[in-house]
């Protein structure tokens, strides 16, 4: 899949999380949706800052790719709150509807807006090394929300690295799943 395919079909797999947690039949199911839309879009989220952003950028010189990038704080912030979320918390059903309508902003954004521009004038080819590098980029990427970390590079190719294993740390001792 190239960068682009790849990106959407996680932006597919979280909208039908939301269908999931509203579908969920107790606080405990909603709570195990919540930890792993948490961690996927934590994850997707570093991986467009780390890999998919810089490489628009380059491709469309600059465009309008930062307010593209803006979009990730409200939802960083967001999944932070969730993060610390705990079953049966009442905030998190009204932190989800809130989550849910900025991640679907982003998507309409960056699927109608920044994806159509970045195919029209980048390579294929280059365009499929990012995607197997995004793809690759998710068994290292951070698990969990870092809304007040650098989101550009340099300091981002810093900071990002030293998230994921604090991430998987906390994961492991906290027994949250991992993939």
């Amino acid at each position: 899949m190239d960068a682009t395919e790849l990106l959407r079909h996680d932006h597919r797999v979280v909208e039908q999380l939301f269908r999931d947690y509203r579908a969920a039949a107790s606080d405990a199911q909603r709570r195990a949706v919540v930890e792993i839309i948490v961690r996927e879009l934590s994850k997707h989220a570093a991986l467009e800052e780390v890999l998919f952003y810089p490489f628009a950028a380059r491709v469309l010189d600059g465009g309008r790719v930062d307010e593209h990038l803006a979009g990730h704080a409200p939802i960083k912030e967001l999944l932070l709150q969730l993060d610390r979320c705990r079953v049966g918390d009442p905030a998190q059903d009204e932190l989800m509807a809130r989550l849910a309508s900025a991640v679907a902003r982003h998507v309409r954004d960056d699927e109608n807006e920044l994806m159509p521009q970045l195919c029209a004038r980048a390579d294929e080819q280059a365009l499929s090394e990012l995607g197997r590098e995004i793809d690759q980029g998710k068994q290292a990427a951070p698990t969990r929300p870092h809304p007040h970390a650098p989101d550009k590079p340099p300091a981002l190719a810093l900071a990002a690295p030293v998230a994921a294993i604090y991430d998987r740390l906390r994961d492991r001792m906290q027994g949250r799943p991992r993939t």
